[in-house]
């Protein structure tokens, strides 16, 4: 593998000279260049062209944000967010402009706390020859539109379903790239919709919370972060909580949400096996996965399971996804039922359901 070229770009020399060594204790990485705001940063990308950026948000002169607004239209570079917790709902605004990951920077300036990041900062970086920048583009593209207001007046203009579907559960995984690609995704259902939805996104504890209510006040159904107890209702979407895993029960009242810790085993969380698995035995032929963007073979067993109890399947398509990994292994399985872009797993999903829609 030839190395990684990173340019470094945060405000904090304490940061930069640490983030600097985490890069360089990886022997395929060689950091070219750092920066200390936006505008030096986009000059050291321009004339270093680096294979991947390490961008805080909040600097002086010019902020990350407007870094990425101009870098992914002129010039898509693969770039990682690193951000303390307390920028979390900013963090998403981040990825819908382009940026391809995250990393919670830790909120004390000491040694130990900020060297924890380290093996996720390395496991991102050594997957970056696996993104895909045409994936960057589409999503700064969809933010562009998102920020206009036309997509969000469509999604409230569109009529209400007006047939029942005939799945119960629409059961999303993803990861890398998947917060753009999920509000993509449920920008395309209608308004009302006749099933629960349940994500199981790649994410560290603390951020889902922001990430669910962001999305709620976007759409006109519910999104909330799940929570133990949460029941299984129509038109309500629950995201599972960073860190933990998302499971389910069948009580007499109907099915709820059970919130557990991971194994030793789950090197992915929230882990959409886990998920999947869960689900497959409690709904059978009542139940829709779908599997995006992402990193790894998280998802790759679940999917398996949901068809043999008599589930159906989708996957993001290569054309679409930011990371093709999770599709991939999902599709190598051979259950995987049909593959489009994201655009359009919407309709896609609402085929498969059986969904109908007309005028009121």
């Amino acid at each position: 593998m030839r190395q990684i070229r990173v340019v470094v770009i945060d405000d904090s020399a304490y940061n930069r000279r640490t983030i600097t060594k985490m890069l360089q204790d990886l022997p395929i990485v060689e950091v070219v260049g750092y920066a200390t705001n936006g505008e030096e940063g986009l000059k050291r990308i321009m004339e270093l062209k680096p294979d991947l950026i390490t961008l805080d948000l909040e600097m002086p002169r010019m902020d990350g944000f407007t870094l990425l607004r101009i870098l992914m239209s002129s010039c898509p570079t693969p770039t990682i967010v690193i951000s303390a917790k307390s920028q979390d709902e900013r963090v998403f605004k981040a990825l819908e402009l382009g940026a391809v990951d995250f990393i919670a920077k830790p909120t004390t300036t000491i040694s130990e706390e900020i060297f924890r990041i380290k093996e996720d900062l390395h496991a991102k970086v050594r997957n970056v020859f696996q993104l895909n920048l045409a994936g960057l583009r589409r999503s700064e593209t969809q933010a562009v539109e998102s920020r206009s207001g036309r997509e969000a007046a469509a999604v409230l203009a569109q009529p209400p379903v007006i047939t029942t579907s005939r799945f119960d559960v629409l059961a999303i995984g993803a990861s890398t790239g998947g917060p753009p690609a999920l509000q993509t995704l449920l920008k395309s259902l209608p308004p009302q919709f006749p099933f629960t939805v349940v994500i199981s996104q790649h994410m560290p504890a603390g951020f889902t919370l922001a990430f669910a209510d962001r999305l709620n006040r976007i759409f006109p159904f519910e999104v909330k972060e799940a929570e133990d107890g949460d029941e299984m209702l129509p038109n309500r979407v629950l995201i599972a909580p960073g860190g933990k895993n998302m499971t389910f029960q069948n009580l007499h009242a109907g099915t709820v949400v059970r919130i557990c810790a991971p194994s030793p085993q789950d090197k992915f969380i929230p882990s959409v096996d886990v998920m999947f698995s869960s689900l497959a035995p409690l709904y059978g032929p009542k139940l829709l996965a779908v599997v995006l963007t992402g990193m790894g073979n998280d998802g790759s067993k679940g999917v398996v399971m949901v068809k043999d109890s008599g589930g159906e399947v989708l996957a993001e398509s290569e054309e679409s996804a930011v990371v093709f990994g999770m599709p991939r292994e999902a599709i190598a399985t051979g259950v995987v039922a049909r593959v489009a872009p994201i655009e359009r797993m919407g309709r896609e999903i609402a085929m498969q359901c059986g969904m109908l829609m007309g005028t009121a």
